[in-house]
């Protein structure tokens, strides 16, 4: 295998935002600002739109609002973008049968996230993905977030699926564990994508060959994210580190507390209505919002 240059495009892009879940006042699913958060971003550097994800409130989403949804974004996306839709969980059987809902309802992709609260060995890691793929014709994601899922998706079970399973052609990863990104990136086919998911490690997986992001950040710094990985892309290292450092404090506040409870707050405060998170999720406190408020200021965000 060659070695990779970081930044290469991919069938679904190089930036793509993981979008949260705007909701009404009753905290129903509010399709029509869906759609114009997925307007918004996808003017704004974003190639794809990750729906129904962590970002997403993915866990408190019923099996028909995950539909609703990506259908609703699929219509603004629709020549413009990819539509990447989360739909695993810690059941393989279910995440079979969501796969196969956001397959019917049009997306373009699907996010599988690594099995949580089971533990399963990584044997049964690899066979869960196994037989999800094997439901579906759709290029899928396997995501690894150890935060959330307490388990970790070693790099040899990512390259196991890479070479033997046909529609698995990219790893979100979120471990943050460099060492672990450089072997998944060089164990795997060049035809196997590396995208990071974890904001404040993009350049440096980008500098291992990582193909592009799926991004949180890109919330409010989506055209910085572009230009990073294009500069990077075509040998201007100097000007992404550059890139790289501008949009570090708006990372840090973006994560000041759990996901997506900022980014939520953020969209608010750029005038693009997203309305509550579901319980047990809560609202910003107002010192959040307001450490928020002066980040996004000082960058020129507001």
């Amino acid at each position: 295998m060659a070695v990779r240059k970081g930044g290469m495009p991919t069938p679904l892009g190089r930036v793509m935002t993981a979008m949260v879940t705007p909701m009404d006042d009753d905290l129903k699913v509010d399709l029509d600002s869906a759609q114009r958060v997925a307007d918004y971003l996808l003017n704004n550097g974003s190639d794809s739109i990750v729906v129904c994800g962590t970002t997403g409130e993915s866990p408190t989403l019923s099996d028909q609002e995950r539909v609703d949804i990506v259908k609703a974004v699929k219509e603004v996306a629709d020549g413009r973008g990819k539509v990447i839709a989360g739909s695993g969980c810690n059941s393989t059987w279910e995440s079979i049968k969501m796969t196969k809902d956001v397959t019917a309802a049009g997306a373009d992709a699907a996010m599988v996230v690594v099995p949580y609260y089971n533990k399963p060995p990584q044997e049964g890691i690899y066979r869960h993905f196994k037989e999800v793929a094997a439901a579906t014709d759709l290029p899928i994601i396997a995501y690894n977030v150890p935060s959330r899922t307490s388990l970790n998706m070693t790099s040899e079970t990512v390259i196991r699926l890479a070479f033997d399973v046909e529609n698995i052609i990219a790893v979100k990863e979120a471990a943050g564990d460099l060492s672990q990104a450089s072997r998944m990136i060089a164990g795997t086919p060049d035809d196997f994508y590396f995208f990071s998911g974890e904001d404040d490690l993009n350049l440096p997986y980008l500098s291992l060959g990582a193909n592009g992001f799926i991004s949180v950040t890109a919330h409010t710094v989506g055209p910085q994210l572009a230009e990073m990985v294009d500069k990077f892309s075509k040998g201007d290292t100097a000007a992404a580190q550059r890139i790289h450092e501008e949009i570090s404090p708006m990372t840090k506040a973006m994560f000041a507390t759990t996901n997506p409870i900022l980014p939520k707050a953020a969209m608010k405060l750029l005038g693009i209505p997203v309305g509550g998170l579901r319980p047990p999720m809560i609202e910003a406190t107002d010192e959040q919002i307001e450490s928020l408020r002066q980040t996004m200021e000082s960058m020129g965000l507001l």
